[in-house]
């Protein structure tokens, strides 16, 4: 049985939950030293084929903080506190896709976007994007193929 994109649930389960409920998730507004802001050319569904910021899904019974350093930890490889981020906002993400492709079932996320710099390059983990950027803020406003929820976290 294959494990689901965002957890621990078997990809059967982790389905249900996405056609049933909002996923409650954590976005990764990272700078580094010249104020460019890091993106994933996004493989899976939903969003797959657009450059999106880093982030993940909380998990049940996980506290902010533990999911802040478990999220930062596979996302950019290396474990961040929350409190050395600044929360940018709340936002609500639908898509129309859902990570298995089945068509009807979207995907609804609530997400906590928070913003984080850090000094020197992460180690970035290949599993869920096919290219990692750094692009300025005028970059991210102009590339076809950045995400319109990524835009929205340059307002």
């Amino acid at each position: 049985m294959a494990e689901a994109p965002n957890g621990p649930l078997p990809a059967e389960q982790w389905f249900e939950v996405v056609a049933r409920a909002p996923l409650v998730s954590i976005d990764l507004i990272v700078r580094d030293a010249q104020q460019r802001i890091l993106v994933g050319l996004r493989r899976n569904e939903p969003a797959a084929g657009f450059w999106f910021v880093p982030g993940g899904v909380i998990r049940k019974n996980e506290t902010l903080d533990a999911a802040f350093a478990r999220i930062t930890h596979a996302e950019l490889g290396r474990s961040t506190a929350r409190r050395d981020a600044s929360l940018l906002g709340v936002y609500e993400h639908h898509y129309r896709e859902n990570f298995l492709r089945t068509p009807g079932i979207g995907t609804h996320y609530v997400v906590l976007a928070h913003e984080l710099s850090i000094d020197d390059a992460p180690e970035l983990p290949g599993d869920q994007h096919d290219d990692w950027r750094w692009m300025t803020a005028v970059e991210l406003r102009e590339h076809p193929r950045v995400h319109p929820y990524t835009r929205a976290y340059l307002r």
